[in-house]
This record gives structure tokens, sequence and C-alpha cells, in this order.
């Protein structure tokens, strides 16, 4: 069985390595994507509202698939998809194609990001003890590969096809092979299965983990869509520095994740998400303050350090929070990443064009230290003490030594 996790843990990481790449690949081409189907300023907006919306609606549909099928098949198949959507994508010309190949690439990401979520948070609960950062830290690698590759291709004017194709011809069969180590755990979704409350799985108990994934990742797009724009408009960079942020806060990420389950490990998970929400803050407080660039990069590797450890400890709350329905709570908190990703670009240019970008970053600042408050949400269901504390296990000391 050992072996079996090992495996079944490489493969997971593999395809979260695979998903980020192919998720940069897309959103960090969207200019080419204009320029390739001639879709103008006012429909952009339009089409990439729709990827979200739709992943919202794939990852429902998963909760209801899973009931039939495990969460390994969903992913196994998904995950093809969406790197042929992702090959669609550059190989169509025509608005139509256009719009099928993202309403296909939508619909399969719903499903691939609660699926792979699933067998994480599975993972997880089979080795007991966190490693559920070191799966999003694949993730992060995979997005800075994909926007490496998409600067690639950008820089050599290469049309999106012959940038996807190598991609597309290397990556779908490695991952398709990897999905045969996938492990499924025994959480189940099924009618009537049980949460920590002794009842089914419902909203009102997920909320607050529902809350604090949509402020994360309004926190995540106003990084994604905002830092280029703030750090040449607002602190007066050039065009070329102006591109660094973002890399810097994938980076940061990277880093995050891949020390996060050590600190969960020695510290707590409610230790870890309270210092990645002050430290994200911190993060929008000095973008907001900064006279000039280098102070605003400052500020956003700030952000990546400590947005990086909120959304996957939040995933595993889920689990933690529905042991024997975690599947299903993980498919409808999935939902609200995709919430989140909607409200945040739309809310910093609004309120930046009526106000001013400095105060527009003190709002998902606000939202952000709110997840504080909901700190308790992230304790081990049975060790909580009022306050939101862990408390202390000896059990826990020395936890992994059998060999998982």
């Amino acid at each position: 069985m050992t072996e079996v996790l090992r495996r079944g843990r490489g493969s997971l990481a593999f395809s979260f390595l695979v998903q980020g790449a192919a998720f940069a690949l897309l959103v960090t081409r969207i200019p080419a994507i204009q320029d390739q189907y001639g879709i103008s300023d006012g429909l952009l907006p339009v089409f990439l509202a729709a990827v979200p919306i739709l992943a919202g609606v794939g990852s429902v549909c998963t909760e209801k698939l899973v009931k039939r099928v495990r969460p390994s098949r969903v992913l196994r198949w998904s995950q093809p998809v969406v790197l042929l959507a992702l090959l669609g994508v550059g190989a169509g010309g025509s608005l139509w194609q256009a719009a099928l190949a993202l309403g296909a690439f939508g619909l399969a990401v719903g499903a691939l990001d609660a699926s792979m979520n699933m067998l994480g948070v599975s993972l997880q609960r089979a080795y007991g003890r966190s490693i559920m950062l070191g799966f999003h830290a694949a993730y992060s690698l995979g997005g800075i590969v994909g926007a490496s590759l998409a600067w690639v291709g950008a820089h050599w004017e290469l049309s999106l096809l012959v940038s996807y194709l190598p991609v597309v011809v290397l990556l779908l069969p490695a991952a398709f092979v990897g999905s045969r180590w996938y492990v499924d755990g025994e959480s189940g979704a099924g009618e009537g299965a049980q949460g920590a409350s002794g009842g089914p799985v419902v909203f009102k108990l997920l909320l607050p983990l529902c809350l604090v994934m949509t402020f994360a990742y309004i926190g995540d797009s106003t990084v994604s869509n905002w830092s280029a724009k703030y750090l040449q408009d607002v602190l007066g960079s050039s065009e070329q520095l102006s591109t660094v942020p973002y890399n810097v806060y994938m980076v940061m990420t990277l880093v995050g994740r891949a020390l996060g389950d050590l600190g969960v490990r020695r510290f707590g998970a409610v230790v870890v998400v309270r210092f990645g929400a002050v430290v994200a803050a911190l993060g929008f407080a000095v973008v907001a303050v900064a006279p000039g660039p280098w102070v605003g990069m400052l500020g956003f590797t700030l952000l990546g350090l400590g947005l990086c450890v909120i959304v996957p400890q939040t995933f595993a709350a889920a689990g933690r929070l529905f042991p024997n329905a975690s599947d299903s709570a993980i498919a409808r908190l999935n939902v609200f990443n995709y919430v989140g990703f909607l409200i945040g670009s739309p809310l910093v240019g609004a309120l930046g064009d009526a106000w001013n970008y400095r105060g527009a970053m003190l709002v998902p600042m606000v939202l952000v230290l709110v997840t504080l408050v909901y700190a308790r949400s992230f304790a081990p269901v049975a060790d909580r003490y009022g306050d939101g504390h862990e408390r202390p296990r000896t059990a826990d000391v020395g936890r992994g030594s059998n060999g998982l």
C-alpha cells in the first residue's frame, strides 16, 4: 500500500503540473487569441467570463457524477479534454470555433479542478499528514513553465497552434499514462453522506470556507489582471519591468507551497492560514502606498507568499469538516474559486476608475483579512477550542513515520 500511495501522489502532482501549464498557456496568450479570432474589446469580457462560469457548471456536475463514478475516472478523462480544448483554441479561426473550444475548456476545467482536489484531500487523509500544499506547488510550477513557453511563443511571434501543439503532444499521453496510478480515497459523495456535524453536507456549514476561497481568488485575480497595469500606470515603471511582478508572484507561490506542508505539520493549519492572510494583507498595503515600482514589486512578492497557502488549506479543511462526504464538499467549494475570479478583476477595475487604483488595492486587502475571522474553520474538527486553536495531540508526534 505504501508504494501505491507514493505512485498515486506522484501521478496526481504531475496532473496538477499539467493543469497549471495548460491554464497559463491560455490566459497569458489572451491578446493573441483576441487577434486570431477578431474578438472586439467589447466582446472579449464575455468570452473571458464564460470560461469561469462554465467551470463552475463543470464543478457542480462533477459533484453529481462522483456519486456514480470515482473521481479518478473523472480526472483521467477531463484532463485530455482540457488539453485538446486548448489545442482547439489555437487551431480555430471563426468566432463559433473559439466559443466551442473555450466552452469545452471551461466545462472540463471545472471537472478537472474538482476531481484533482478530491483526490488530493483523500490522499492527504491516507498519508495522515499535510501534503496538499505540495500538489498546489506542482500547479504553480506548471504555471511558471506554461507562462515561460507562452513568452517564447509571443517573443518569436509563433502562431497559437505552433505554440500549443508541441505541449499537447508531449503532455497529453504523459498525463493519460500517469492516470493509471491515481488513488481514490474512501470518502463518499453519495446520498445521505454524513459530515462532521452528523448531518448531510449543507451550504451553511461550508459557508465560511466558501467565503475564504472567494476572498483568496479575488486577491489572486487582482494580481494576475492588474499587477502589470498598476506598476506601469500608477508606479511609473517601464513596460518591460511591468511584466515582472506576476512572474515574481508565481515564483513566491511555488516557494510558499513547497514549504507550506512543513509549516502545517509543525504549527497547524490555523496558524499557517492566519500567517498567510496577514502577509497577503501586508502585501496589498505595500502595493497601495508604494512610492515606486521596486517597492511595489516587494508588495507583489509578499502577496505570492501569503495567498499561496490559503486555497490548498481551504480544500483540506472542507475534507476534514465532512470526512464522509468530502467529494461533495470539495465540488461545492470549488465553485467559489470561479466566483472570486469573476468578481476580483471587475471589482478592482471599477474602483480604480471611480476612485483610484491605490485605494482599489485596499479592498482585496480587507477581504483577505476577513479570513482571520474564519480561521477556526481550518482546525481539525475534534480538536477545536472555542477560540479556534488546535489542541496539541501527542499522538501526532512523529506522525508519518509509519512508512506512508
